[in-house]
């Protein structure tokens, strides 16, 4: 049973998986303390808020399950792979795809059950992740930019499903400001991300073909974009404040861990060795969930 679990939670790639309900989860918070502050309901829905938690989970777990089937073979050939449950023969490709398949209806179907638009979202985000991303991590870096995408749908899914239906008279203009801030957070917050795991497993990533690093190999240009990416990040982080919805607590610790973040991000430019890069990596596992969790907590209803 030990490993039945451990295979499944391999398949899903669970901790991808947490990441990606957690800021999705985190969004709908949000949005419903702005409900609540505009007197459209009485409380947070704490029942809708554990159907985005499901829905999501399943969304994001078919969606690994997809890329997983379609690189069954490369992931043979990585060390950091290789025990995944179907590159090592303890599930069959069948087996996945129909797991996949269940997981991704039913995980649909719920956030459907919040309203069309987020329904909508997590096919598009299916889709994305696993037909269009999947392949091109072989083909060109261009992947990372397509994979940033479904990776940062999450913040505006959660916001759009804390407003149940989206009545118009409920979905103001303020909204749509912060539902692109978050997910623009989210979205430039991947690149120096991606590009730090990239740099790291740059030699496993070779035996497979995937072509991630900006100039496909650990060079100064590609620690140049990265660089530049951490940079974006300080004022595009600063957004929330900037628009009115974010207060200072957020502003500085943006500011405070964007700064951080370029440092590093620096120090690997300087040095372009592998330990700078791994502090890249650590570092933003680190920055957005500390951000989106101050953000909440620090946010004021419009």
């Amino acid at each position: 049973m030990k490993q039945v679990f451990s295979d499944f939670s391999k398949l899903i790639k669970f901790r991808l998986t947490f990441t990606v309900v957690f800021s999705a989860s985190i969004s709908f918070l949000i949005g419903q303390k702005i409900q609540v502050g505009r007197g459209h309901i009485p409380s947070i829905e704490w029942g809708n808020w554990v159907i985005l938690i499901l829905g999501g989970f399943l969304v994001t777990a078919a969606a690994n399950c997809f890329n997983e089937i379609i690189e069954k073979d490369l992931d043979k050939l990585m060390s950091r792979t290789k025990d995944r449950p179907m590159p090592a023969g303890r599930m069959t490709t069948g087996q996945g795809l129909i797991l996949g398949v269940f997981m991704s209806f039913l995980g649909t179907w719920l956030l459907g059950k919040l309203n069309l638009e987020t329904g909508l979202l997590s096919v598009f985000s299916i889709l994305l992740y696993a037909f269009a991303y999947t392949p091109l991590k072989r083909k060109s870096p261009i992947a990372v930019f397509v994979g940033a995408i479904p990776g940062a749908l999450p913040p505006l899914i959660g916001y759009l499903a804390a407003f149940g239906d989206l009545q118009a008279e409920y979905f103001h203009e303020i909204d749509y400001y912060i539902a692109g801030i978050l997910f623009l957070i989210q979205f430039v917050w991947q690149f120096p991300h991606f590009w730090a795991i990239a740099w790291v497993l740059d030699d496993d990533y070779k035996k497979a073909g995937f072509r991630l690093l900006p100039s496909k190999k650990r060079d100064k240009i590609s620690a140049v974009f990265t660089f530049v990416s951490t940079l974006i990040l300080i004022p595009v982080s600063l957004l929330p404040t900037i628009y009115g919805f974010g207060g200072y607590f957020v502003a500085g610790l943006s500011l405070i861990a964007g700064l951080i973040f370029s440092w590093l991000a620096l120090k690997l430019l300087i040095n372009r060795e592998l330990v700078d890069a791994k502090k890249v990596m650590f570092c933003s596992f680190f920055y957005i969930p500390a951000v989106q969790l101050v953000l909440l907590f620090d946010f004021i209803a419009k």
